[in-house]
């Protein structure tokens, strides 16, 4: 299905400044091939951009990052020219299952398919026809959940269906060359044996990585032996061969005209190596972007067959969808973790840049995030007037387990307050509900004050209950901060303030405290400070 979207309206003058986001520094690449391509623009066809995915295991995180990140860079192209885009999501499903993901059941029944394409290799859910239709449906799933725009390719079908054949035969008549561009890339072994075309076995159905003996572009064939010496003539047309990793990514660029591909970290040799046959074959590689990849809790590469990181449901059980693309906006070319504990963050980052973009207009709003998240159109209530982490405060001290419990006190907070008017903070109460029960609660360790944060806390309970219960919560935080600098030093004021979260919460941070107190209730606050106070400790805590 060919589809172009419509673009958005140019926002810029040509004199306008370019917004200071990324987006529009990769849109810029874009238009600069683009303009290179013809001189009429109204002429060219819609500008690809495309992104992979490979079915080997279940989606993750980062493969929803490539298509945010895609999806913004389309959109900035869009802003800067007024030009229409498509945006290709492809799946390699055509690629052998090389070993068994072990997040996935059904592990020996798998092992007995190694060496087939994902198309072939049976569904281990006993779901779909195949564990690549699966994946795939896993994915679009996603993507659809998420209301991206875009194409879903298949691989198995367009080497199947012949819209690769013409690109197929251009890489047997550059064989040659292509096998001297690859082959000082290889160990000794390979070298020997090394050609860019895997001939479908015609008995067994594996994807065959065997010597080419001989190569026919006319014919469109390669002859090859299987490891019993038998000899096949294939053709590398209709699905009866497929290519090796970086010929196939550059054959894929080449036949379809790809004009934008990003890319991790980890695939910057694979990038070289693919532009260069690219350009053998006879075009341009696409523009593109390195992203940084992300990383465990213990530091380790997140991977669709381990499992590691943080799943798309996991995120979802536990954060908005917004706080999601915030977390991947930020600094693409920075390696980061992606762990639970990135989620209050992210969706407190996303519910402060919703309140800048009320103030914000022309290119100063197209460079806030959440222009790019909300496609253009800035969504105001898709936010909240109480941070995601007050709410976690407020579901700890407060020991909640049902939503009600939480909403009794943003009421109390701010009376305008209801699920049904405001829906989003609604989700942020049951989200922030989940996490604390599941990541929070089990992990809390308090800590007793030392003699100098004992005596603050004691001067500052008695100034908090000299206050009438509907003090603003900016006074709030005055009274908390005066009384802070009674025992700390201006240097030493910072500890003052995590001091309060660790020996009241069991936690390192949270949000301002007057926002808490005023959420929680002023009495309560009191409350809670005293009996902080009276718990009993084994040794007094010295400063």
């Amino acid at each position: 299905m060919q589809k172009t979207k419509t673009p958005i309206a140019p926002s810029l003058s040509p004199d306008a400044p370019l917004p200071k986001a990324w987006p529009f520094e990769e849109a810029r690449k874009i238009t600069a091939r683009m303009d290179a391509r013809a001189s009429d623009a109204s002429e060219q066809a819609p500008a690809l951009l495309e992104t992979g995915y490979g079915p080997s295991g279940l989606p993750h995180i980062g493969t929803f990052g490539e298509v945010a990140r895609t999806t913004w860079v389309r959109q900035a192209y869009e802003a800067l020219t007024g030009r229409p885009t498509r945006l290709l999501a492809f799946s390699d499903d055509m690629d052998a299952l090389r070993k068994v993901p072990t997040n996935v059941p059904e592990q020996e029944m798998l092992a007995k398919h190694l060496g087939l394409p994902l198309t072939r290799v049976p569904d281990p859910f006993g779901e779909y026809d195949s564990f690549a239709a699966h994946n795939n449906a896993r994915l679009r799933q996603f993507l659809d959940s998420f209301g991206f725009d875009y194409e879903f390719a298949s691989a198995t079908q367009y080497y199947t269906n012949g819209t690769f054949d013409a690109a197929l035969r251009r890489m047997l008549e550059v064989h040659d060359e292509v096998v001297a561009t690859i082959i000082p890339t290889l160990g000794p072994e390979r070298r020997a044996t090394y050609s860019p075309v895997l001939p479908i076995h015609p008995e067994t159905g594996q994807v065959m990585q065997v010597p080419i003996i001989k190569v026919d572009p006319d014919a469109g064939t390669v002859v090859w032996k299987d490891e019993a010496g038998k000899t096949f003539e294939t053709s590398v047309l209709g699905g009866h061969a497929k290519m090796q990793w970086k010929a196939d990514w550059a054959m894929r660029w080449y036949a379809l005209g790809v004009d934008y591909e990003m890319s991790g970290k980890d695939l910057i040799d694979s990038v070289k190596l693919s532009s260069k046959i690219c350009r053998i074959l006879g075009k341009e590689p696409p523009a593109g972007l390195t992203y940084e990849l992300f990383l465990d809790a213990q530091g380790q590469k997140i991977s669709k067959s381990k499992g590691n990181g943080l799943s798309v449901e996991e995120w979802l059980r536990y954060g908005t969808p917004e706080s999601l693309a915030q977390y991947m906006f930020q600094q693409p070319t920075r390696a980061k973790r992606l762990f639970f504990d990135v989620i209050p963050r992210a969706t407190d980052d996303y519910l402060t840049l919703v309140q800048k973009a009320e103030t914000q207009e022309g290119p100063e709003l197209m460079a806030n995030p959440v222009w790019f998240i909300h496609g253009g159109t800035i969504r105001p209530e898709d936010t909240s007037p109480v941070s995601y982490t007050a709410l976690l405060n407020l579901a700890n001290v407060a020991n909640a387990d049902k939503p009600e419990t939480l909403w009794k006190f943003l009421r109390r907070y701010d009376p305008t307050l209801s699920p049904e008017t405001h829906p989003y903070v609604d989700r942020l109460v049951h989200c922030a509900l989940t996490y604390f029960k599941e990541q929070v609660y089990p992990n809390k360790t308090y800590r007793a004050p030392t003699e100098t944060e004992r005596k603050g806390l004691e001067d500052l309970a008695d100034e908090l209950a000299k206050l009438a219960p509907d003090t603003a919560p900016g006074d709030v935080q005055d009274v908390v901060f005066e009384v802070g600098k009674r025992y700390f030093a201006k240097p030493e004021l910072r500890s003052w303030f995590g001091s309060l979260y660790e020996v009241l919460l069991g936690q390192t941070e949270g949000p301002r405290f007057g926002i808490f107190a005023s959420l929680f209730g002023l009495p309560e606050t009191v409350g809670l400070i005293r009996d902080a106070l009276a718990r009993p400790v084994e040794e007094p805590v010295q400063d």
